[in-house]
């Protein structure tokens, strides 16, 4: 894999985790309408950064990167959970997700909710059900541990909590730092930590990636501020403006658009500076920093 492009691992990874999701929810003995709620999300689209960053870990320890498929599966449903519960009318109320209805809008309330429900719980059955002989009974603690803290009060869900507070007042960098950090960069930070995990990383390696992780999710949140106000419709498929609508504290609201662009700048350099320090073959995951740090959608 070192010789091969990123473009060429970004499209064979995504196909993979795209199918490996859906195959998953598949499988399960379960009623159809929930079923097949829980697979519009996952089949919605979207970045797959997290896998991806689960995979680019793995290979800068030359490991096997299908090593990481369930993982990077539970990472993906995670996520995907939590999009469709932030759309949902007590939350953001948005009727578009990645140009699609959301979940809410189609199924209605009542079965979205559940949806998101159960790919949370699946994510957690996914991990604990890893035979690969490479990963231990240990390994599967460490990243079931892991992730539920990322993806719980004081991780994702702390974090919307903390944003959703926030609303209506003028926030301070480091109150609005906290919100980023938690509400996206903890699960980005789990995905990160998942590879580390599974590839049996040093304390010191951890570290680095842990460090590399903060810069990453901070990064991802100032992008998406500046998409809110430099975004198209049509290229991020949802609502732009809704961060100003919502009298959202944002980047660019507190260090003006420039500012924010520095903000991410700075960010962006520190985390390759941080993948540096690992020692390890980071190729992947400097191109997937990249990515972030340019994406429009």
């Amino acid at each position: 894999m070192s010789t091969a492009t990123f473009d060429t691992f970004s499209k064979e990874y995504k196909v993979l985790i795209e199918k490996e999701v859906v195959d998953y929810v598949k499988k399960l003995n379960a009623p159809e309408s929930v079923k097949e709620a829980m697979s519009y999300s996952l089949e919605a689209g979207g970045k797959r950064i997290r896998p991806l960053l689960v995979f680019s870990v793995l290979a800068a320890f030359g490991k096997d990167m299908r090593l990481g498929i369930p993982a990077a599966s539970a990472l993906e449903m995670i996520h995907t959970y939590s999009l469709i519960h932030d759309d949902l009318p007590a939350m953001d109320d948005d009727d578009l997700r990645r140009g699609k209805p959301t979940n809410h809008k189609v199924f209605g309330e009542a079965v979205a909710i559940l949806a998101g429900d159960a790919l949370l719980t699946y994510s957690f059955q996914l991990i604990a059900e890893m035979t690969h002989p490479q990963v231990s009974a240990e390994m599967k603690l460490e990243l079931i541990g892991e992730i539920a803290k990322s993806a719980g009060a004081e991780g994702m869900v702390g974090g919307q909590v903390a944003d959703m507070e926030g609303e209506d007042k003028q926030l301070t960098l480091s109150e609005m730092e906290y919100i980023h950090e938690h509400k996206t960069g903890k699960l980005l930070a789990a995905s990160i930590l998942s590879g580390a995990i599974l590839a049996g990383a040093t304390a010191e390696q951890r570290q680095h990636l842990r460090d590399f992780a903060y810069h990453l999710g901070l990064a991802f949140q100032i992008r998406d501020d500046i998409l809110d106000i430099e975004g198209s419709v049509e290229v991020i498929g949802k609502p732009v403006g809704s961060d100003t609508a919502n009298h959202k504290s944002t980047y660019p609201s507190l260090l003006t658009l420039q500012g924010a662009k520095e903000k991410l700048n700075q960010h962006i350099h520190l985390a390759h500076e941080s993948l540096a320090e690992t020692k390890l073959q980071t190729g992947l995951l400097n191109e997937l920093t990249n990515l972030i740090a340019n994406r429009d959608h």
